[in-house]
């Protein structure tokens, strides 16, 4: 199930990759939960991959509805100094976090 798979990777502190509108992305997954209508969403930072917008890298949000082809990376990472979570307005409902 992918909902077990983030979060194995979140609690590892593993990066992953998959496909997601368009193309490959590998990220950093930070947080895993709902939105406000119960759809799946991932919030983490990017480090290499297909952008739609043309920025590769950076902080994303990511509908896990749209994620495909899933896979944990034998690659860990430390978490970001920005990273202050102290909630996330767009996934209320947090299943894991770093």
């Amino acid at each position: 199930m992918m909902t077990d798979l983030i979060c194995e990777a979140i609690r590892q502190r593993k990066i992953i990759s998959f496909y997601y509108e368009g193309g490959k992305r590998i990220v950093e997954p930070y947080t895993f939960g709902y939105d406000r209508k119960d759809k799946p969403k991932l919030r983490a930072y990017q480090i290499k991959g297909y952008s739609s917008s043309g920025k590769p890298e950076g902080w994303k949000l990511f509908e896990v509805d749209k994620v495909s082809d899933i896979h944990i990376l034998n690659e860990t990472f430390t978490v970001r100094p920005e990273y202050n979570w102290s909630g996330d307005k767009h996934i209320p409902d947090i299943i894991c976090k770093v």
